[in-house]
Parts: C-alpha cells; structure tokens; sequence
C-alpha cells in the first residue's frame, strides 16, 4: 500500500513537472519565431501577436489540464483500495 502511494506522488511530480518543461519550451519557441517574423514583415505585427496570445493560451491549457490529473491522482486517486 505504502509503494503504491509513492509511486502515485512520483508519477504526479512527473505529469508536473514534464508538463512544465513542454510548455516552457513550446512557449519559448513560439515566442521566438513570433520575433523573427514580426521583424521581417512589422506590418503584421498586430496580427501576429493576436494568434500568438492565442496559443500561448491554448498550450499553458493543456498544462493546466496536466496539473488538474495530477491533482486528481493525488487528492482522489482512483488506484487505491480503501
């Protein structure tokens, strides 16, 4: 019982913490495009930047959406027998 209990919180910091990283980077690359391409064609800038909030919405989402399971393996874990 006690393995099965740490190896939930392991797995829980992994879906964090992995999740974390993704998004960094994922964000991190996208703002860095978003500079290349703002720098070359500045008129659509405006536009740009609109789509870039956008998914930089939509993958801080799916996150989130990580830390919720996370969350719910920790608090309300459905593996263990009680």
């Amino acid at each position: 019982m006690e393995n099965i209990l740490g190896l939930v919180a392991l797995g829980c910091g992994l879906i964090v913490g992995l999740g974390a990283v993704g998004a960094s980077i994922g964000i991190g690359l996208m703002g860095g495009k978003f500079l290349e391409s703002a720098a070359r064609q500045p008129e659509l800038m405006n536009d740009l930047q609109a789509k870039m909030f956008i998914l930089a919405g939509l993958i801080d989402a799916a996150f989130l959406i990580g830390v919720a399971i996370a969350l719910l393996f920790a608090f309300a874990n459905p593996f263990v027998l009680r």
